[in-house]
Parts: C-alpha cells; sequence; structure tokens
C-alpha cells in the first residue's frame, strides 16, 4: 500500500508527504475520523514511506525496507491494539522497552496504536512520558474514531490529521473494481464509512437475503390489500433474519428516498437503480411529502430498536404505517 493506492483523504496524504518532503517528521501524529475511513491504510502507507530507500514521499513498493512491511515483519515497526476491552500500562511498556534501542537502519523507530481511544488511563500517561521524551528517535501515530476520548496532554503533543468519511461514489468504484455484485454495493457504500466496514458487509450472506426481503416488503406495503405482514413473519421471524432489522429499515430508507429520485428525475442518484422498473411504476403512488414521511417513520422505528422495543411489534407498526 502507498499513498498514491489510497482513495480519497486527499488532505491526510498532502499533510504527511510534505513532512516527508521537509524532512520535518513529527514525533507524533493523531489520525482521527470515522472508523473505516483509511487510518491504518495511511498510517502503513506513512511508515513505509519513512523506511522507502527510493522514493522521498512515498513508498515504492520495491524495496527491501517496503517488503519488509508488506510481509509484517520489519524490525522497526511496532503495531499496538487493545488486549480485550482496553491497551494496559504493561503493552506501553513493553512498547518502551522495544523502542530502548536504536534502529540499525539509521531511520526513525515507528509505532503504531489502533483504537488509540481505548487505553487507561494509566497507559495514556505512560505512553505521554514517551511520546515526550522518547529514548531513541521514533515516530508514534495513534489511531482513533473518538478524539475526544482522549488525554488532552497526549491531543495537544500530536499532530492531528484529520480523516473524513469516504465519498460513497469513489467506494463503489473501489468495489466495483474488485468485482463485488453491483446491485449489493450500491447501497452498502451509502451503510457505511469506510471500504472495510462496507466489504464487511458485503461478505455476509444475509444481506443479499435482507435486502431482497426489503423490495419484497416494500412492494407489498405500498400496494392494496397488503400481505405484508404475512411475508415479514415467514421470510424475517421464521427464518433468523429478524437479527437484522435495523438494516433492513435503513435500506427501507434508501428506497422510499429513490422513489424522490425518480420524482425529480436524478437517475444518477439512484440507489435501487436495477429496480428502476418498480420505483418508476410506484413512485408517483405517493407524493413528495408522503416519501419523505415514510423515510422519517422508517429513522423513528431504527431509533426505537435501539431502545429494546419488541422488533417484532417495531416492524409491524412500520409496515402499517406505510399501509
Amino acid at each position: 500500500m502507498s499513498f498514491q493506492q489510497i482513495k480519497g483523504q486527499e488532505a491526510a496524504k498532502k499533510l504527511l508527504q510534505s513532512s516527508l518532503r521537509r524532512k520535518a517528521i513529527s514525533h507524533a501524529y493523531l489520525f482521527s475520523g470515522p472508523p473505516g475511513s483509511g487510518q491504518l491504510p495511511t498510517a502503513l502507507a506513512f511508515a513505509k514511506a519513512i523506511f522507502c530507500t527510493e522514493l522521498e514521499d512515498d513508498a515504492c513498493g520495491q524495496c527491501l525496507e517496503c517488503r519488509k512491511i508488506e510481509h509484517g515483519n520489519h524490525p522497526d515497526l511496532t503495531m499496538l491494539a487493545p488486549d480485550g476491552n482496553n491497551i494496559k500500562i504493561d503493552q506501553i511498556r513493553d512498547l518502551q522497552r522495544i523502542f530502548s534501542y536504536r534502529s540499525e537502519a539509521g531511520h526513525p523507530k515507528v509505532y503504531i496504536i489502533e483504537q488509540a481511544e481505548k487505553m487507561t488511563v494509566q497507559a495514556a500517561n505512560s505512553l505521554l512520558k514517551f511520546l515526550e521524551e522518547p529514548q531513541v528517535p521514533a515516530v508514534g501515530i495513534l489511531l482513533t474514531d473518538n478524539v475526544q476520548a482522549m488525554l488532552p496532554t497526549i491531543r495537544s503533543r500530536s499532530q492531528l490529521v484529520p480523516f473524513s468519511a469516504l465519498n460513497p461514489e469513489e467506494m463503489l468504484q473501489v468495489l466495483m473494481e474488485e468485482q463485488y455484485p453491483a446491485n449489493l454495493a450500491r447501497p452498502a457504500v451509502h451503510l457505511a464509512s469506510g471500504l472495510e466496514a462496507c466489504r464487511e458487509i458485503l461478505q455476509q450472506n444475509w444481506f443479499a437475503e435482507i435486502r431482497n426481503v426489503m423490495l419484497q416488503l416494500g412492494k407489498e406495503s405500498l400496494g392494496r390489500g397488503s400481505t405484508s405482514l404475512i411475508s415479514a413473519q415467514q421470510k424475517l421471524f421464521k427464518t433468523g433474519l429478524s437479527e437484522h432489522l435495523d438494516m433492513l429499515l435503513s435500506l427501507f430508507h434508501l428506497w422510499f428516498r429513490d422513489m424522490l429520485y425518480v420524482q425529480y428525475g436524478r437517475h444518477e442518484h439512484i440507489v435501487f437503480i436495477d429496480q428502476l422498473d418498480m420505483l418508476s411504476q410506484l413512485a408517483n403512488t405517493r407524493s413528495t411529502e408522503q416519501w419523505v414521511s415514510y423515510m422519517d417513520l422508517a429513522a423513528a422505528c431504527r431509533k426505537k430498536l435501539r431502545f429494546n422495543v419488541n422488533g417484532q411489534l417495531c416492524l409491524e407498526q412500520f409496515l402499517i404505517g406505510l399501509a
């Protein structure tokens, strides 16, 4: 992985590559952004670029240093992640012990701490001293999706590198190149904030099933003499798919939004583009205001689920609301 291969995050890449070119690498960076926004791949690309013997501001991927990182056996790169629910003080002490020896290659050593907000107070305080007074030249890269949970003293001593959720179109392009089915990838990129989260959704067998159930229930609930309650019982509550009601309602939200795009002729934004014929038939059976109210209804039902309202009751109320 190199900076060139990382999609989006242009501001973060520009900041890091500038520091490489100026040979003004900070002793600590705090990568902050939503889950799946590419913090870990960018951190690894930055570490490779620091070690790379061929390029000034990126990783060539070919030199011995780059290949060691790709194979996961570079002696000057240390990865740290929570042990259970937390990053413990013993892990930070082990890190300090490893970093008491200089790099033989002449470059700084690098450590990457994933989910850095999960450090215990003792671990964070121990790291703070290490950040300020490393025994050898070192670069720390702390990754977090909750920067406010970090100790203010660590935040103030690290250079903040902000990450943002990837653009759905950028994610869709990558997923299509990776041969994921278009009809599943299109909704997935609107349901997750990063490529890893999208891939995780797409690799679940139930995702295609829940999408099909949503389309069936949607079509049935909007017709006369609705049979959607019976279908929900058979397709969801007797099959185990009812575990994924939150995802079902999220898909409904996208589907109702597609109805608005059809009404306004914005076909380029439609998520369920493979269902265009059905969308075109249904879009004008309701007013714009009704479709918006259905989106609100889906959001309200999702909220109820988070407060542990009975799932079956919640979905039945939702489907009756559509009818």
